[in-house]
């Protein structure tokens, strides 16, 4: 079955809605909702997600076709006009459905390295610290 631009929007929306709510249910939070496009400015699909203060730009995708290239450079124009810590991409699985909880959290979330890296040490700053270097 081929999608349309108005069942792709609408898949994109239910992807959005359902990372939103397995979001707020794990987190024990209800902070997380979905943003409002806003064209070359958007600032990822959820708001209201932080990671040690710091805000983290998600980006929903909900694609047959996992362009991961292009879906991380994407979060990452995003993680840039949020001024966000660090940008996911959230992705739907292939064969597993998001209408349960359980489905939801067997979706995919990509990353780059130095986004894991930076996750790792606590959103501080990577590599030596160069007052040290020197020693």
């Amino acid at each position: 079955m081929t999608r349309t631009l108005r069942t792709a929007r609408q898949a994109g929306a239910l992807m959005e809605t359902k990372t939103a709510e397995y979001l707020n249910w794990a987190l024990n939070t209800d902070t997380i909702e979905r943003r409002r496009p806003n064209g070359v400015n958007d600032r990822g699909d959820l708001s209201g997600i932080r990671y040690q203060g710091h805000r983290v730009v998600v980006e929903c995708k909900n694609t047959s076709k996992m362009n991961v290239s292009k879906h991380l450079n994407e979060a990452e124009t995003e993680r840039g006009n949020d001024d966000a810590l660090f940008g996911v991409v959230v992705q739907k699985r292939p064969g597993i459905g998001i209408t349960t909880r359980e489905g939801q959290g067997r979706q995919l979330v990509m990353m780059t390295l130095a986004t894991f890296a930076l996750i790792l040490n606590d959103g501080l700053p990577l590599g030596p610290d160069p007052s040290r270097e020197a020693e």
